[in-house]
């Protein structure tokens, strides 16, 4: 059997070798279009900011490395031109002759990736993108040559870890981003506190506001401003590389990716697809959906190489689990968030905490933000986000793990979670968030969003705050009467009639107080993750 694949990093790789160890007779040919294979893309940010000191460790391996170990047939600068499914074979030019030539197969393994979008813009083609060694060696020697200011365009993940990275080499930098908020995966609330770590960090921020022009020494964005730019990147996004696929005449998903089954196979048995390219399954609604991240396109490659040789596989679905560093916190997210789920129109309850990364006894523990979602009438988990200096990539870990689980919200109050002071906490943060969905769905509790406070204030709803006099004067809902929760029992006497919404700073004196107030008789509801939630959404 011989197997062709097209694209030398994640996914073709993963898939070649994969293959490798399932069948040593198998002849393997592996065509890449860059000239390098098994590099460590997600590392290249953090190259140019000089986190990695060393180019050569991004290469994980070399064709000759990979001859030698796998007996792979591995050719870089080679550019797959056409697929003719007909005849079973890929038109092929090499980049450094310019030959051409035809190289057949018996199975074939689409594995391009997906390109940087870049805007038709006047003066664009100054502009870098960063999305293989090829790109950074190009942005390096700008920074070589003396680039001092840089505008990045686009405040996804990449965008972030670039902008960081830059300023970590002493360039002045703009982020630039269309959407008001930095990290859109994240709900507002929740990227609130990044974009002030992004601005303590010394990046400005660009926000509301898109790239119009691309000049010799600075750019004009579309509200009129024109910032220096001695180097522009854009980071908004890629987009599926079909070509391939379409000349092959295979099947595009309504994402505009390769559509596959659950083994990766195309519209045409001898042809499977993975990476960036292809479409996956979505894990809330089972739909198509992109996911362009490296670990889903690892796993897949080994999952279209054991299906090409004869196992039952099948890919799980997709929650899109990622995390990403905003110099001293991390952020990271799993499932869908609010806002996609507001949008869909589908029925989700929220919940906010604010809990420490370990025992707050033991010295350095620091806040985490912690959101879950999930459905109000099964409890089913729909996707968390998470933010802090500490602990937080485990913990949404642990939360995407339930959710391939099926686990319901509450059910995460049972986990069994290692602990000790320096780690956690005998209530771990996912421990805690659990109790509180499970106080939900019991009626134990009643919560309102940061969002809904003003309505409700608005309406008539009296607004308390159960904190301490000295927390009260550092900061406070407008119209709020503070009511410490010791004092509360004594003095609900001076509560209004009417509808009562408590808070505190996070949350759990909130609960206590609507307990305690349930048990006088009156209703009340707790402001969901407290002070500290409402006070970020309302600086988002």
């Amino acid at each position: 059997m011989k197997v062709v694949v097209i694209g030398g990093v994640a996914g073709g790789m993963s898939a070649a070798t994969r293959l490798r160890r399932l069948d040593e007779r198998a002849e393997i040919v592996v065509l890449e279009r860059g000239a390098h294979v098994s590099y460590a893309n997600c590392g290249l940010p953090y190259f140019l900011g000089g986190v990695i000191e060393e180019r050569d460790a991004l290469l994980v391996q070399t064709p000759e490395a990979l001859r030698a170990r796998f007996r792979l047939d591995v050719r870089v600068r080679q550019e797959a031109l056409s697929v003719d499914p007909a005849a079973r074979s890929v038109r092929v030019r090499d980049l450094t002759t310019g030959d051409e030539y035809e190289e057949s197969y018996d199975r074939l393994v689409l594995s391009p990736g997906a390109r940087p979008f870049v805007p038709q813009l006047p003066g664009v083609e100054r502009a870098f993108t960063l999305r293989d060694v090829s790109d950074t060696d190009r942005i390096a020697a700008r920074l070589d040559a003396g680039a001092r200011t840089a505008v990045v365009v686009g405040a996804g993940f990449i965008g972030v870890e670039a902008a960081e990275n830059l300023r970590r080499r002493g360039l002045d930098v703009t982020l630039v981003e269309l959407g008001e908020q930095v990290l859109p995966p994240l709900d507002p609330e929740m990227a609130a506190p990044l974009a002030d770590e992004l601005r303590a960090g010394g990046v400005r921020l660009a926000l509301g506001t898109q790239l119009k022009e691309v000049r010799a020494h600075d750019v004009v964005l579309d509200d009129g401003r024109t910032v220096p730019a001695d180097l522009v990147l854009i980071a908004i996004g890629v987009r599926p590389d079909v070509a391939l696929a379409r000349s092959a005449g295979l099947t595009i998903g309504p994402r505009g990716g390769i559509a596959v089954d659950e083994s990766g196979r195309t519209s045409d048995p001898a042809v499977y697809a993975v990476g960036d390219a292809a479409e996956k399954r979505d894990g809330l609604t089972g739909e198509s959906t992109l996911v362009p991240l490296a670990n889903l396109a690892n796993r897949h490659g080994r999952l279209v190489a054991d299906a090409i040789v004869g196992r039952p596989v099948a890919a799980r679905p997709a929650t899109a689990t990622a995390v990403v560093q905003v110099f001293g916190h991390t952020a990271a997210a799993t499932g869908w968030n609010e806002k996609r789920l507001r949008a869909a129109g589908r029925p989700y309850q929220a919940l906010h905490l604010h809990p420490g990364s370990h025992a707050g006894y033991y010295p350095g523990a620091s806040p985490i933000a912690l959101k879950v979602l999930y459905d109000p009438t099964d409890l089913r988990i729909l996707g968390a986000q998470a933010v802090g200096a500490d602990g937080v990539d485990k913990r949404i870990d642990v939360v995407a793990t339930a959710m391939a689980g099926g686990l319901t919200a509450p059910e995460l109050a049972d986990l069994e979670l290692a602990y000790a002071p320096p780690y956690g906490s005998a209530k771990d943060p996912v421990n805690m968030a659990g109790m509180i969905a499970e106080n939900l769905a019991t009626g134990t509790d009643r919560t309102v969003q940061w969002h809904e406070v003003s309505a409700l204030r608005d309406a008539g709803a009296t607004v308390v705050d159960v904190r301490t006099a000295a927390e009260h004067a550092r900061g406070a809902i407008p119209g709020a009467v503070n009511i410490p929760l010791d004092e509360l029992r004594e003095r609900t006497a001076e509560l209004p009639d009417g509808d009562l919404v408590v808070h505190c700073q996070v949350g759990l004196r909130g609960h206590t107080a609507l307990r305690l107030l349930a048990g006088l008789g009156r209703d009340a509801a707790n402001l969901d993750g407290g002070y500290a939630t409402w006070s970020a959404g309302r600086a988002a």
